[in-house]
Order: C-alpha cells, then sequence, then structure tokens
C-alpha cells in the first residue's frame, strides 16, 4: 500500500481517536510534535480519587508507578539535533534503489562515529538494503527526509545475514522473533560479541553485562534506601562522578525476596513456588542503569529515584557496565522489508526493524517499518524514546518488545496498522510487548488497530499503557518458567477498547497492586488469564466503563507536569 494512500482501516477507531490519528496516519511523514493531543480529555471530566491520592505520594504510591522522567535524558521533549557531518550519497548510496546502499551507509554511519559523532544524511529516495543497518558509536544520527520520503527497501532477513539465533532454553525456536533489528543500533564490540556468538551456535547474553554476564566491576557498595529516593549512600564514592551512567545492580537471595518485593509483597508472594521458575531467576539480578546527577561525600544523587527498595540482603552494588550506547538515533525514514509470509510463532526469520540493545538515551523519531517480523525493540535498552513510530503491513509478531531488563522507556504517539494480509496459520500476534523484569516503560497516545498489551510474562513491573486505542485482537505469550505475568504496579489509565475483549486491558483481577482507570467496558475471551499469587492482589479499579472521561487523561504526561 502506498505511503500517502495509508488510513485507518476500522471507522470505530478513526472516530474514537480523530486526534491521534490525524497526526499518525498522513503516511508517516515529518509532523510536528504539538500534532498529537496533549492530554484532551471530554468536558465535565471527572478526576479520579487514584490521582488524588497519587499526587500526595508521586513516588511511593503503591499501586502507580513514578514514570515522570522516562524516556531519553529523562523525559526532555525535544531531540538532540546534531550536526550534519555525512551524507551517504557522497559514500556511494544509490537512491534509484538500483543497488545495494547499505556497504556505503555503514561506512558513512561508522566514519562520523569514528570522528566522534554527528548526523548522517539519507536523502529523499529508495534505497536498497542488502545488510544491516549498524549504529555502534555513540552521539550518531541517521537522518532521512521524513518517514515518507526515504525509504530503505530490506531485501534480505537476519537468519540470512548473521546465522540461526537459537534459544538458551534448546529447541528450534528463533531468537530473532524477539531480537535483533535490521536497522540496529548497538555498541561497536557489543555487536561483534553477540553475532560472533551466534555465527559459532552459542547463545549471547543479551543484557548489560556481556555475554558471560561478568563483564562489570564494583565501584561501590550502597546502604539501605527506599524505593523512591532519588540518593543513595556508598561505602566509597572516589570512583564516581557527576553525569557518569553506571549500573544499580540488586541481586535475589535464596528465600527470593528481591523477585517478591518486585511483584509487591504480601502473603500471595510468600507462598509463591519461585525455584521452580528457572527462566525467570535467570533474569537476576536486576541491573538498573542510571545516569549520576550529583555526588557529595558519601552520598550519590540520580536522574531518577529509585525503582525498588534497597536492602542488604540483596548485597546492593552500584557496578560499572558494558559501554552503552549513548546519544544516537534514527529519524526521518521507512523500513520496508521485501514481502514475505509470516513466519509460523517462533520460528521468524528476522524481517525486523530498528532495535535498540544496551543503548541509552536514544531514540527513534518519524519511522514507519513496514512487512516485518517484529517492528521496535528495545533489549537491554533503557531511558529511549520511541516517537512518532508505525508498524505496518503483512503483519508481525511482535509490532513492540521490550524485554532482558529494559528500563525508562517512552513510546509515544504510535501506531499498529491494521495486516494488510491475512495471518497464516500457526502464526500469533502480539502488540505492545514487556517482559523479563522491564520495568518503568511508558507506551503513550497510541492507536493499535490490532495487538493487545503483551504482558509477556518474565514478570515485568511497574510500567504505564496510557491514553490509547486499541482493537483487542492479539494474545500474549510466555513460558510457564518465565514466571507471573506481572509484578507491582502496572497502570492502564484512560484506554478505549473497540472490541469489548479485556485480555490483558483490564487488569484488576489478574495483576497485583495495579491501577485500571477509565478503560472501556469490556468482557472475558478466550484467553482468560487467573491470578498467579493467592491472597487479596490490591489491585484498583476506577472510572470503568468511561474511557476519555477522567482527568488527567493521561497519566504520563500528568506526572510529567507536577514537581516531585
Amino acid at each position: 500500500m502506498g505511503t500517502d494512500q495509508r488510513a485507518l482501516s476500522r471507522r470505530t477507531l478513526l472516530g474514537s481517536a480523530t486526534a491521534v490519528a490525524a497526526a499518525l496516519a498522513t503516511g508517516g511523514a515529518a509532523v510536528p510534535a504539538a500534532a498529537a493531543p496533549r492530554a484532551a480529555h471530554r468536558p465535565g471530566a471527572t478526576t479520579p480519587a487514584l490521582w488524588g491520592e497519587y499526587r500526595r505520594t508521586p513516588r511511593t504510591h503503591p499501586q502507580i508507578p513514578y514514570v515522570g522522567r522516562a524516556g531519553q535524558r529523562a523525559g526532555a521533549r525535544g531531540l538532540p539535533r546534531l550536526p550534519v557531518k555525512a551524507n551517504v550519497l557522497a559514500y556511494g548510496a544509490r537512491r534509484d534503489g538500483s543497488a545495494d546502499s547499505a556497504a556505503a551507509i555503514n561506512r558513512a554511519v561508522a566514519a562520523v562515529g569514528e570522528r566522534g559523532g554527528g548526523t548522517v544524511l539519507v536523502p529523499a529516495g529508495t534505497y536498497r538494503v542488502d545488510d544491516v543497518i549498524r549504529i555502534g558509536h555513540s552521539n550518531v544520527v541517521l537522518r532521512g527526509a521524513g518517514s515518507g520520503r526515504t525509504t530503505l527497501l530490506a531485501t534480505r532477513n537476519l537468519t540470512e545475514l548473521i546465522g540461526a539465533y537459537g534459544s538458551r532454553y534448546g529447541g528450534d525456536k528463533s531468537s530473532w522473533s524477539w531480537a535483533g533489528g535490521l536497522i540496529w543500533l548497538c555498541p561497536k564490540d557489543r555487536y561483534a560479541s553477540l553475532t560472533d556468538a551466534i555465527r559459532n551456535r552459542a547463545w549471547p547474553f543479551e543484557g548489560w553485562t556481556g555475554n558471560q554476564r561478568d563483564e562489570w566491576t564494583t565501584l561501590a557498595t550502597v546502604g539501605p534506601a527506599r524505593r523512591g529516593d532519588w540518593s543513595v549512600t556508598v561505602s566509597d564514592a572516589s570512583k564516581l562522578r557527576r553525569g557518569q551512567l553506571v549500573m544499580l545492580r540488586l541481586a535475589d537471595d535464596a528465600d527470593h525476596t528481591l523477585l517478591a518485593h518486585m511483584a509487591g509483597g504480601g502473603e500471595g508472594t510468600a507462598s509463591y513456588v519461585w525455584d521452580d521458575k528457572t527462566k525467570l531467576t535467570s533474569y537476576v539480578p536486576y541491573e538498573w542503569p542510571v545516569r549520576v546527577t550529583a555526588v557529595e561525600r558519601d552520598r550519590v544523587t540520580f536522574e531518577r529515584p529509585l525503582p525498588l527498595d534497597v536492602r542488604p540482603a540483596w548485597d546492593p552494588r552500584m557496578t560499572t557496565l558494558v559501554t552503552p550506547l549513548t546519544g544516537s538515533g534514527v529519524e526521518g525514514l521507512t523500513l520496508e522489508a521485501v514481502e514475505t509470509p509470516q513466519s509460523k510463532h517462533l520460528l521468524d526469520k528476522g524481517y525486523n526493524g530498528v532495535t535498540f540493545q544496551c543503548a541509552y538515551d536514544c531514540w527513534a523519531d518519524d519511522i514507519t517499518v513496514r512487512h516485518v517480523d517484529n517492528g521496535f525493540g528495545l533489549v537491554a535498552a533503557s531511558a529511549c524514546t520511541l516517537r512518532r513510530t508505525r508498524v505496518e503491513g503483512r503483519g508481525s509478531h511482535h509490532p513492540y518488545f521490550c524485554r532482558e531488563g529494559s528500563h525508562d522507556n517512552l513510546v509515544e504517539d504510535f501506531t499498529v496498522a491494521e495486516r494488510t494480509r491475512p495471518a497464516p496459520e500457526g502464526t500469533q500476534l502480539h502488540g505492545i510487548n514487556v517482559e523479563g523484569l522491564s520495568s518503568y516503560n511508558v507506551w503513550s497516545r497510541g492507536v493499535m488497530e490490532m495487538g493487545t498489551f503483551d504482558t509477556h510474562r518474565g514478570m515485568p513491573f511497574a510500567c504505564v499503557r496510557t491514553q490509547i486505542t486499541v482493537n483487542n485482537n492479539g494474545r500474549h505469550g510466555g513460558d510457564a518458567s518465565a514466571g507471573p505475568l506481572y509484578g507491582a504496579r502496572f497502570a492502564h489509565w484512560n484506554v478505549t477498547v473497540m472490541n469489548e475483549r479485556a485480555g490483558l486491558i483490564k487488569i484488576d483481577e489478574v495483576a497485583p497492586y495495579s491501577a485500571t482507570v477509565a478503560i472501556s467496558t469490556v468482557r472475558e475471551f478466550d484467553q482468560t488469564d487467573v491470578p498467579d499469587f493467592t491472597g487479596a492482589l490490591n489491585s484498583r479499579l476506577e472510572a470503568y466503563g468511561s474511557p476519555g472521561a477522567v482527568r488527567p487523561a493521561n497519566l504520563y504526561e500528568a506526572q510529567r507536569a507536577l514537581r516531585v
């Protein structure tokens, strides 16, 4: 379907989300940020009691997480504008699609990165790319002329380009079902070690601490602190400085009290069997990258408040991490994969879109991906912003995936378009995915013509989905060994459900210490989940059946406006 011919296919969706769709369904071309509504609500909207409670305890509320600093540069509105340092045409790229331009684009990106960073321009046109586009240096931006004007036409998949990427748990599953991108933002050395491991048919650890999860050094041990604190005391601050990116590392103990804390604590978590959840327990230690904003004697202050308590039983340490990618982005282009049928579930070949890995303070803006297996990925990525992004074409497995300890990311003004081909037998559709102890991530102002709020086990916690219209026709996944669907403090706030399906939207009866506010009236369908934890869930349901009738209409925007 042509870029300028796309339109929302469901009249009801269009009517319920006119303001958002007008900005997002115009072909993905660059539009002013103000085109999407900031926090519109109906006249006569009411204020939920939960919001009044939250304002009194914004960093420690039991059901609502503080996400007001999610995204790059602690949620800064503007994106950095780095000076132009290269044009891919000067490196031999062809914008008529007549020859492979991947090598030329990668040469331009690498040259700019090696010279300290800047913007690489991809002028309007169609560029055939027969390889992965790699951004491996910090402070490098790949910028097209707009998603309606610059297209990268990807002809090969990741299995062809890199190799089969199996699961660390055995079997014939393809890890390209949840990893990797044909535009891949990942530190140069990390990318090399990952791809070498894959080519040698070894499973590489994907997270913040290297292939054996051992590439870290203790900078200081950390004293007790509470969730919501901005500062901690440390044993020795001599290795710490303002502006430094560090990692807070919390190890679980034999009684799994850290995992129980992530789930909100209480009788249900005490009786839950944690030991046999081998996939879940492989996700700890919990690793939280964060930037230091001040060091005063033995006290260290962060740019975000603590996501969890810090207790001596969890051996709390401030450590190094693999050298991350920082300050890099991709803007103003469409990545279109050659159209092939969607693969059967977990056998994806790797026609994937844009993935951020071991990335911090990075971004995508005005990006469309088409005919992909998986759209936009966050893999051990934190403090990144995805703005004005769109997934469209023949249908995808994960339009968005967020996993392997990804925290504090912001996805706003996004669209998952209705598929243009019927789903082949044996395929699966998820939606906006989060898993693997990922926390404090936000999805804001979205239109989902298909998919669901895919909480994919691995006990993610403290995430927000707000001001979204969804045709809830996807299903969640997740292996039983990955443990609970939800940890504590998931918030679904102002969600319009077009097909009355409850699954994964109305979560007050399944998610502990959660808040479901101002969602449509819904009913159960064939995938009905039961709570993982016994006893009281301490969840909250308010303004049920009244999407759009509350203020604030957007929980994330309202938190940004608070002085915390």
